[in-house]
């Protein structure tokens, strides 16, 4: 499937598996090449596509041999060979053998290698993942929910969240402030799930205060972290709406560990630190703390977090090596997935994140892997050597910043912006630099990798001086 939200999106989340097949979604967002790398990863023999997207996919036709059939998903006489969806929606499959440990989804997520990895979700895995979402997120029987995330990102649990308890998803097209803002007064919404950027939006929009928001009961975020101050604007300007947090990620399925209402009043009165945390772990789900061989330590000493529960994914596709250091198994067998986070966990439970151990950028709510841009950036004949880390931002969460050592005889201060422009329609959009900064040599650890915790010093001392 490759196509914006729309109704037909959603329709085929549940219709896929139930005849017993799997659905992988394409970013809409990447390049046709980026496109084209995640449907040679998984050989599709269907395609389902909107209008647009069916026209550039078609034109690399001879790319994807192994594609049986094409639908559009628009109305009208589709392109050659694609058919209409009309056609494909009246037949009568029978269902599948519907194993619970059946893989169903199939969603990219980008890696440290920087080579997306399928991350295979199944029935009991997602349905596990909306029962660990259920108390820090309650739907009540009045409650009209707003989807404004990609559906083709993991966050589409969410919608199945929302119709396991019987409640109706309005959904955005995509995510467009002055648009979500009327469908909140329109459609009487009580529930939405926004990243921290789309929230700031929000808050920031010429005509929130024109719009009727009485009905919004409770915002629910993730994808990045929300700041304090963000949080506390929110419940200054949108008094009575309540804020719940959740950490997860594609190979959770969802959502693991919530963070909700009650404990964001405790923050902002009483228990500041709780602002900062990620939150408790949901039913059925366990973190751990641990060393770099997978052994747990003690309350309050930093380490990788490892979660543990049905929602873990079943592996990644066809990467056994990913597989291989992607996750630990216990003697007993539990088997726990490497996050990739570094954090602690307090005597009461709670979870904090404090780093990043894997080399990924979150702006936006979309995950870029540092290494993609750097592997790009060293082709350009202006660059010895470039390094990539996430800057923070007070829209988007974190910026791409690229840190480059241009070769001998080049003016930095003409090239960054040339760089910057040479880079589009290489890579998605979310993905190139929105900063460069010229150093004259990449710092190193003992290892002989960059460092990337010396670089982010580095670009907090150069921001701080206006360089």
């Amino acid at each position: 499937m490759v196509s914006d939200n729309r109704a037909e999106f959603v329709a085929l989340l549940y219709a896929v598996p139930r005849a017993g097949c799997v659905l992988t979604m394409g970013n809409v967002r990447h390049t046709t090449d980026e496109l084209l790398d995640v449907l040679g990863d998984v050989r599709p023999t269907v395609v389902l596509a909107d209008r647009g997207n069916l026209n550039r996919l078609l034109e690399r036709i001879d790319d994807l041999p192994g594609v049986g059939s094409w639908w559009s998903l628009d109305p009208g006489e589709p392109p050659r060979p694609a058919r209409p969806v009309e056609e494909l929606a009246a037949r009568d499959a029978a269902p599948g053998a519907g194993d619970p440990s059946d893989p169903v989804w199939l969603i990219h997520t980008s890696g440290t290698t920087g080579r997306a990895k399928g991350v295979v979700l199944t029935h009991s895995s997602i349905l596990a993942a909306v029962r660990a979402t259920a108390p820090a997120r309650p739907m009540d029987d009045d409650d009209v929910y707003l989807f404004p995330f990609p559906l083709f990102h993991v966050a589409a649990y969410n919608v199945v969240h929302a119709h396991a308890h019987g409640r109706p998803v309005v959904l955005a097209s995509r995510f467009d402030a002055a648009d979500v803002l009327s469908m909140i007064e329109r459609e009487r919404i009580t529930q939405i799930s926004l990243a921290p950027t789309m929230l700031t939006m929000l808050l920031d929009h010429p005509e929130r205060d024109a719009t009727d928001l009485s009905s919004l009961r409770r915002i629910s975020y993730g994808a990045a972290p929300m700041s304090p101050d963000l949080v506390r604007r929110t419940v200054r300007e949108l008094p009575g709406v309540g804020l719940a947090q959740g950490y997860g990620m594609t190979e959770l399925s969802g959502n693991a560990v919530f963070l909700g209402p009650d404990e964001h009043r405790r923050g902002l009165d009483r228990e500041p630190n709780l602002l900062r945390a990620a939150g408790r772990p949901g039913p059925g789900v366990s973190v751990r703390i641990a060393d770099d061989d997978g052994h747990p330590l003690p309350h309050g000493h930093p380490g990788e977090i490892l979660i543990s529960g049905p929602s873990v994914c079943a592996g990644y596709w066809e990467r056994p090596d990913a597989d291989a250091t992607g996750f630990h198994t216990d003697a007993d067998g539990t088997r726990w997935l490497r996050t990739g986070d570094l954090g602690t966990v307090d005597a009461d439970g709670v979870l904090s994140v404090v780093d990043r151990v894997k080399d990924i950028v979150i702006t936006g709510g979309e995950n870029v892997a540092s290494r993609e841009v750097e592997e790009l950036l060293v082709e350009h004949p202006d660059v010895a050597g470039a390094a990539v880390v996430g800057v923070p931002d007070d829209r988007w969460g974190e910026l791409v910043c690229a840190v480059v050592v241009w070769r001998d005889g080049v003016d930095g201060a003409a090239a960054a912006d040339g760089l910057v422009a040479w880079t589009a329609g290489r890579i998605a959009g979310f993905k190139r630099p929105r900063r460069i900064v010229g150093v004259d040599a990449l710092p190193l650890n003992a290892s002989g990798k960059v460092d990337k915790r010396a670089l982010r010093a580095l670009l907090g001392v150069a921001a701080a001086e206006g360089r």
